[in-house]
């Protein structure tokens, strides 16, 4: 059996600023959070994601339509929208970073049941031990304070993860047009829950500083438009399972930026409960690039 070369020069820097633009996406999104409201904020991210995109999309393959609805709305309104919540909730940038990595097994429990993806016990093992790392991370004093952070964080992870499975049945479609097409789709429920859940965030949008723009620009060029634009330009020579042990180092990162400019102070609990997520989440890597299984996909 033939394996896909090791990440190294280019392919690996191209990793590290992967890494380092979602790391910067959860300081640069906090600070904008503070002024914008986020369901708002969300629908800023899509509406100038989709600018540029417009014309590089192209039309998706009969029979694709549904699916591609079904997943905007798990990752594009529900999922994005509520780890906005999450990390305006949370008060610092390492927990959600952390916990938004529950995804991954998270992914892999759906792929087993719904998809019938065959996992051994190892891999199951790792699954226990990341969830058991949430808990962990949950019993944490400053978590455990603020329990809807953690709650909506996990929700949110749980979106991601039921979109993940959802784009697996995805053909035919580019990067930019999956982007483009999930940004048209998710934009208008966006603009209504807004109106709804968010009253005068819109007409107070005017007064939002350079910086809150700032962060409405960086998620949606930085982290999206870039990140993943270098991401699937990876995936295209690697497997995702290469891959994913690289991406451990986003919340890593997320934590140092947020010692540095937040003012987290994460404590024992964080860091066990994070070090057991992330050791799980590396371990289900492993395996699956053992095993050749397909490992989710951030979308």
């Amino acid at each position: 059996m033939s394996t896909a070369p090791a990440l190294r020069g280019r392919d690996l820097a191209f990793v590290l600023v992967i890494a380092a633009a979602w790391a910067i996406n959860f300081l640069t999104s906090a600070l904008g959070l503070r002024e914008i409201p986020p369901i708002l904020f969300t629908a800023l991210r899509f509406g100038l994601l989709l600018l540029p995109l417009l014309f590089l999309m192209k039309k998706p393959p009969a029979g694709q339509w549904t699916r591609l609805f079904a997943a905007s709305i798990f990752v594009g309104v529900i999922h994005f929208s509520t780890s906005f919540l999450a990390l305006k909730l949370a008060g610092d940038l390492t927990s959600p970073a952390i916990v938004l990595q529950s995804y991954v097994p998270m992914s892999t429990v759906l792929a087993w049941w719904l998809l019938g993806e065959k996992i051994g016990w190892r891999t199951s093992s790792a699954i226990a031990i990341s969830f058991l790392g949430v808990l962990v991370l949950g019993l944490d004093p400053h978590v455990l304070s603020n329990p809807a952070a953690l709650g909506t964080m996990l929700g949110s992870a749980f979106a991601m993860a039921i979109g993940t499975i959802l784009m697996k049945g995805l053909r035919g479609l580019d990067v930019y047009s999956q982007q483009g097409w999930m940004a048209v789709f998710s934009l208008p429920p966006l603009l209504l829950l807004s109106a709804w859940l968010e009253p005068g965030a819109m007409a107070s949008l005017p007064a939002a500083s350079w910086v809150a723009w700032l962060g409405a620009a960086f998620a949606a060029y930085g982290a999206s438009l870039l990140g993943h634009g270098l991401y699937y330009s990876l995936v295209q020579r690697h497997p995702v399972a290469q891959i994913t042990p690289w991406l451990l180092l986003v919340p890593v990162f997320a934590m140092l930026l947020g010692v540095m400019f937040w003012g987290d102070q994460p404590g024992p609990r964080v860091l066990m409960g994070g070090a057991m997520v992330l050791s799980g989440v590396l371990v289900i890597a492993i395996r699956a690039k053992l095993k050749s299984r397909t490992m989710p996909e951030p979308p």
